[in-house]
């Protein structure tokens, strides 16, 4: 598979549950702004089917190495990020996985549950990324008892293997060619962004700039027969700068992701 037909089959995915992201690119094209993505984001689940290091050699056959690893303790969270070795424009890739045996056991014994019944071979081709559910749809009481100590947990587990975020390469826009204008006009179109540590996360001394929406909202089926609005995916925005020898940041900060994880909170 080629990385294009990658990313075109994670877009068509992700606007379903993200329409929020397709009337933004709309707005950016309509203003005559040329809409690039920077990067986009996945979650999974560690010690499973579908753990980072099962999922990582589908973004190694799509051309991709891994250049960057993070931690983040209170979120219970390892990540890698990953850059195309030929295509320098390609989308980079953000792919974390939730540590299970860090969360209490009322939340391992749930999660347990569903991840037993993925499939031992789930990872056959990069189609898993956007494979959704590959369990039993949760309870809201199950979705409930792991949003109260892992979010991340609540979404995975509800959401399943999708992109989280899509994100606009600010550094390719024209009239709009900072994060500050960027939010001022989500702002006053009505979009609701993500203020955890202010609108801007990160700053230009760090090289990168980023600002998000909140998720979207999704009407939720759950299997205990409750119908509930819950996040979906967010859009994300980023302006990388150069560094002292001229090139531009391309990787990514935790303090900034940390924060930006919090934008599928309910």
């Amino acid at each position: 598979m080629a990385y294009q037909d990658f990313f075109n089959a994670l877009w068509q995915q992700y606007i379903k549950v993200t329409p929020q992201a397709l009337s933004i690119q709309n707005l950016f094209l309509n203003m005559g702004e040329k809409v690039v993505n920077d990067h986009v984001a996945f979650r999974t689940f560690n010690n499973s089917p579908i753990s980072l290091d099962k999922l990582e050699p589908q973004l190694l056959a799509l051309g991709y190495q891994a250049y960057g690893a993070f931690r983040f303790e209170n979120k219970h969270l390892k990540a890698r990020c990953y850059r195309h070795t030929k295509d320098q424009d390609a989308p980079k890739i953000f792919l974390s996985e939730l540590l299970i045996e860090e969360l209490p056991t009322s939340c391992q014994e749930i999660l347990h549950k569903y991840i037993a019944q993925i499939p031992a071979d789930a990872v056959q081709d990069p189609s898993i990324f956007y494979a959704g559910l590959l369990w039993s749809t949760p309870s809201h009481a199950d979705y409930q008892t792991l949003a109260k100590h892992s979010e991340y947990a609540a979404w995975l587990t509800s959401m399943g293997l999708q992109a989280n975020h899509f994100t606009v390469s600010i550094n390719h826009l024209n009239k709009l060619n900072n994060i500050e204008s960027v939010n001022q006009l989500l702002l006053e179109q009505g979009y609701s962004l993500n203020q955890v540590g202010g609108l801007v996360k990160g700053s230009a001394d760090l090289f990168l700039e980023q600002s998000s929406t909140m998720a979207d909202k999704i009407q939720y089926h759950f299997c205990d027969n409750q119908k509930v609005s819950i996040p979906s995916c967010f859009y994300e925005f980023a302006h990388r700068h150069a560094m002292p020898d001229g090139n531009l940041f391309d990787s990514f900060i935790e303090g900034n992701a940390d924060k930006i994880f919090d934008s599928t909170n309910s």
